[in-house]
């Protein structure tokens, strides 16, 4: 499972959440679900603006969980076969 660091790194940075969001411009409740891993997807463009307020880079930004990788994935979509013509 790849888990995002950000609130670890702000953490360490004596960085406030409030500042953080205020400079990505995204709701407060989204931004606490990107900090508690509870979101999806994250825009490139987020992941760039983090990096620059961090001074990090994508790497930086996250992590692969090796404790859960089966847990995490999405169950595999059947592939449709098409007849030949």
């Amino acid at each position: 499972m790849i888990r995002l660091r950000v609130l670890e790194i702000i953490t360490e940075q004596g960085k406030s959440k409030y500042s953080i969001n205020k400079h990505i411009g995204m709701s407060a409740q989204n931004f606490n679900k990107m900090l508690n891993n509870e979101t999806k997807s994250i825009k490139y463009e987020n992941i760039e603006t983090l990096c620059l307020l961090l001074n990090c880079t994508p790497n930086d930004l996250f992590e692969i969980d090796s404790n859960k990788p089966e847990e995490s994935l999405p169950p595999k979509k059947s592939q449709k076969s098409y007849p030949k013509k």
